[in-house]
């Protein structure tokens, strides 16, 4: 049997832009991705804290230790700068593997998004 479980998580970063003309995405620094072991395009959950919205898009790479967190495309609507969000990825594991597995979660400085 498989299971879904939490792989990564960036918990409370500032949203820093939103781009309603991108064709879509989140711009994450790639501090960020790299401390939570999140790639390039894996699909990725955000769970916006301000007004409680909960959706899915994929992750693009930003400007290392920039703390660049933008929503692209439609997903912009669902944002406002300087909002708290979470991202979360999912990885499907056996029922017994995932008993053991540990994720990796960032908890990022909310001021400006840097890892110190």
């Amino acid at each position: 049997m498989h299971i879904q479980v939490v792989k990564s998580k960036i918990h409370r970063v500032r949203v820093t832009g939103a781009d309603l003309n991108y064709i879509g995405s989140i711009t994450i620094d790639e501090a960020l991705l790299e401390a939570a072991n999140i790639i390039e395009g894996e699909k990725v959950s955000i769970v916006n804290i301000n007004n409680g919205e909960r959706f899915d898009t994929y992750a693009i790479v930003g400007e290392k230790n920039s703390g660049i967190i933008t929503l692209n495309g439609p997903a912009a609507r669902k944002v406002q700068k300087d909002d708290i969000i979470i991202i979360i990825s999912y990885a499907t594991l056996e029922f017994e593997e995932a008993k053991t597995f540990k994720p990796w979660i960032v908890f990022p400085n909310e001021k400006d998004n840097s890892l110190t």
